[in-house]
């Protein structure tokens, strides 16, 4: 009798699981169709060498014991680690397995929730909430944020193994739920916050934690705790330190702390509004600094302070409000920009498990206001499916702006205006299809709303000097160098370009720059002794080419430059034409015989060594190439060369 009791309410629950389920995949399926996004999925996946050796020991070994991207979130490492496996660099394979561990967090928030609190329809519309809101799209479609949807997996097990412990208290049960914390842990710091989560729940809806709240009970659940706390202490100061060693921490400076404490303050009310009301979304939203002054700080704590006193004057009635509110608030923390971390003021991404304590509020609140309503369970269905529908259809079109790099940097521009960073990266992303003219027009705005921004500068310069604008190329490379006096790679394409102007002694001073700033830039040490050498600087320009060849081997350029140099050079005791030969070779390989150049000076070298058979063939084959990209002046030079070759003359 008992069993036929149960059966309704069992097929009840497991239909709701289906339905999530469903649910969440009929928003979230066309995201298999997306592209990688040229926003840290490059430095995740796509451009990522320690995950393409796939499932190996090395690779999980370098998981654990290396930090990455400034955090230390091995789990994380593993997940793309095993898509490579799986997938290669197929992006459909990384956003399928994003999603269905989306769908895995909405059926564990279900279950637990529904265990906890005896509210299987609240329970039921807050997974649905989190699994269907479209501020949490931006967690699942973007594959560098696969830390939040992983994390969120261990963060809802945690809670069901703390449900288990509550249950049956042990060691075993404690141990459990701390094994899986910490996995958590490995997979985002965000879990750094849930003991303090954990106490709310034993507030509401687990009833653990009555007043007297510093009573020996309550001190005894406070102390249950403390190892949680511990260790999320020590992964706060873990991660602190690993990126104090590799210079990733902030700059301070660049946004003040009054300015930050303004933005969290109506960052808490603006992820409020925008999970009411879920319009102009964007991946990167630039700091509103109108919205920081004193007057408007002054309504925001008003309006949190108004929130959070009839949240505390009602929670004696109704105990989920302070759970959901505080859960909102506490969650929030590690993200909210008190510890600023990039550009951006605040991010979709950060809500995906904060926005639950608002989803309860909502659940539990409108059950109660509607209790005594004569059709409860009509209006109640009828607005949950409204209101799921809506999210519903928000989703699925903030997922399409997640297509590819170009639809969603410029959707972000549509609904943030100036905006600086999108400016950039939507310039970059144009920049890679070669739709250079529009890229150009991309980074000019982005020095116009942001006249510091240096790597824009560099961006143009490089664009304009493949475009053979060489004067307009230097004015940006000596306005990269001006703003960001460090910049190595400017410094070499600004001597190349001043090269090319026949600028030998400046060429000179900034390739020595770049060498110096980086001491393993192969290209400008070859660019610096390609300028001694026209110099006729032979012996330092031999000391750098050799230098270059020592940090890149099989680098085309060096070996043509020393073999020119070992062919003529006055000094007996230096000049080794057998080594230019040899020197020569290699570089002739290395570029498949493609290069007309290379192969002239390999004819010379063989001229020089008296094989003048050998010296003759390769100066008719660089004749064909040269013949070939009309370089005229190379074409009569070469004539002239194969005339002396055939006298058996080396010049």
């Amino acid at each position: 009798m008992n069993d036929m009791d149960k059966t309704p309410a069992k097929y009840k629950v497991f239909c709701i699981y289906i339905a999530l389920a469903i649910a969440t995949i009929g928003a979230f399926e066309s995201v298999r169709h997306n592209d990688f996004i040229d926003l840290d999925d490059n430095l995740y996946v796509a451009e990522n060498p320690n995950i393409k050796d796939g499932l190996t020991y090395q690779a999980i070994r370098w998981a654990f014991t290396k930090t990455y991207a400034a955090f230390w979130h091995p789990l994380t490492m593993v997940s793309y680690i095993i898509d490579y496996q799986l997938f290669g660099l197929n992006p459909a394979g990384y956003h399928i397995t994003s999603l269905l561990l989306h769908i895995a967090n909405t059926l564990l928030l279900f279950g637990v929730l529904k265990n906890m609190t005896g509210g299987t329809w609240q329970s039921a519309f807050v997974a649905a909430a989190f699994a269907l809101h479209p501020l949490h799209v931006e967690s699942v479609a973007w594959v560098a944020e696969r830390k939040d949807v992983l994390s969120t997996l261990f963060w809802l097990l945690t809670m069901a193994a703390y449900l288990r412990y509550v249950k049956h208290p042990g060691i075993y049960s404690y141990m459990l739920m701390l094994l899986i914390f910490t996995l958590g842990l490995m997979a985002k710091p965000m879990l750094v916050t849930l003991p303090f989560v954990l106490l709310l729940l034993d507030y509401w809806p687990l009833g653990r934690f009555k007043p007297p709240y510093f009573s020996r009970a309550g001190r005894k659940l406070i102390l249950e705790k403390i190892p949680l706390l511990i260790l999320s202490l020590l992964w706060c100061a873990a991660t602190f330190l690993s990126q104090k060693k590799i210079g990733a921490l902030p700059d301070t400076t660049l946004v003040p702390m009054s300015i930050r404490i303004a933005n969290a303050l109506m960052v808490y009310l603006v992820y409020l509004e925008k999970t009411i009301w879920p319009t102009r979304m964007a991946v990167l939203y630039p700091y509103l600094t109108d919205a920081l002054s004193p007057p408007y700080v002054t309504v925001y704590v008003l309006l949190l302070s108004g929130i959070s006193a009839a949240v505390i004057r009602l929670s004696s009635r109704f105990k989920y409000l302070l759970t959901g509110w505080l859960w909102y608030l506490g969650t929030l923390v590690p993200v909210i920009g008190l510890i600023q971390v990039g550009s951006h003021s605040m991010a979709d991404r950060y809500t995906y498990v904060p926005l639950t304590g608002i989803f309860i509020i909502a659940a539990w609140a409108a059950a109660d206001v509607t209790a005594k309503w004569r059709y409860q369970k009509t209006v109640l269905t009828t607005a949950s499916v409204i209101i799921l529908a809506a999210l519903f259809v928000c989703s699925r079109t903030q997922l399409k702006y997640w297509r590819n790099s170009i639809a969603l940097f410029d959707h972000a521009l549509k609904v943030t205006g100036d905006n600086s960073v999108m400016q950039y990266c939507l310039a970059c992303s144009l920049k890679q299809q070669n739709r250079l003219d529009e890229a150009i027009n991309h980074y000019r705005q982005t020095l116009l709303i942001n006249p510091a921004y240096y790597s824009a500068n560099y961006n143009l310069g490089v664009i304009l000097q493949s475009q053979g604008k060489l004067d307009e190329a230097i004015y940006h490379y000596k306005e990269t160098i001006r703003k960001k006096p460090d910049y190595a790679e400017a410094h070499n394409n600004l001597g190349i370009l001043l090269k090319r102007k026949g600028r030998l002694d400046d060429a000179q001073a900034h390739f020595r720059q770049a060498v110096k700033l980086k001491p393993d830039f192969t290209e400008a040490y070859n660019n610096l002794g390609y300028v001694l050498r026209l110099q006729g600087k032979l012996n330092e320009a031999i000391t750098y080419l050799r230098k270059a060849l020592s940090l890149k081997a099989d680098h085309p350029a060096t070996l043509d430059s020393l073999a020119l140099i070992l062919i003529s050079h006055p000094d007996p005791n230096v000049r080794n034409v057998t080594e230019a030969v040899e020197l020569a070779e290699r570089a002739a390989g290395l570029t498949n015989h493609h290069s007309a150049g290379i192969l002239n000076t390999l004819s010379t070298a063989y001229a020089a060594a008296g094989r003048f058979e050998d010296a003759i063939a390769t100066a008719q084959e660089a004749l064909t190439l040269a013949s070939a990209d009309k370089n005229e002046e190379l074409v009569n030079h070469l004539r002239r060369q194969l005339d002396i070759y055939a006298s058996h003359k080396s010049r």
